[in-house]
């Protein structure tokens, strides 16, 4: 069973529809007794850094003694990060090292919102059967700066940024893939394999 972290955010019902679509099991919670005995965890993300970060700690969220996968969506991505400059600096979960920064203007529309491709930096099973340079969809201001030690993947709009991450069991997709189409329905069930591992 999967635990859709509900924390305040938009976007549970989509997530929770792709799990199921997909053959997996999950509930959207916010109970800790829930979280402490789910074989995954996935942070959605819809919304601002810093309301979604006090409201975790307001919960009494910590991944710190939890040992199963967490998959960061979008925003949930960004909450793993050391901090966050939206609004103000921020610390996050620190499960990635790195801050999550605004695109600069030059970039041109900011947010970045649509289609955009998905560069594999690496082979991980997050991405088994999924083509290289796939279209996921995007919606975001702001992109997480890490250690390439830990990014999967880049997209380019204007720069080059992470559009996913890994450090052992913690994921994360800058790209929302409960809205992209068959890769990103890929992606959930093969992040459901990842957690029965």
């Amino acid at each position: 069973m999967l635990v859709i972290l509900n924390y305040g955010v938009g976007n549970l019902k989509s997530i929770l529809n792709a799990i199921r679509y997909v053959g997996g099991k999950a509930i959207v919670s916010e109970d800790l007794k829930n979280i402490k005995e789910a074989e995954g965890i996935i942070l959605p993300g819809v919304g601002a850094f810093k309301p979604a970060i006090e409201r975790l700690k307001s919960m009494n969220f910590s991944l710190d003694d939890l040992n199963v996968p967490v998959l960061g969506i979008c925003l949930g991505m960004q909450l793993l990060a050391s901090e966050s400059y939206e609004g103000g600096r921020h610390l996050g979960l620190n499960l990635l090292p790195g801050k999550v920064v605004r695109f600069p203007q030059k970039v041109g529309k900011i947010p970045h919102m649509g289609w955009n491709r998905v560069h594999f930096l690496r082979d991980h099973e997050l991405f088994d059967g999924i083509e290289n340079g796939c279209y996921f969809y995007f919606v975001h201001s702001y992109f997480l700066q890490t250690s390439e030690d830990f990014v999967l993947s880049l997209t380019d709009y204007g720069i080059k940024f992470a559009s996913s991450v890994a450090r052992d069991n913690v994921l994360g997709t800058q790209f929302h893939p409960e809205k992209s189409g068959k890769a990103g329905l890929k992606v959930l069930e093969n992040f459901i394999g990842f957690c029965k591992k």
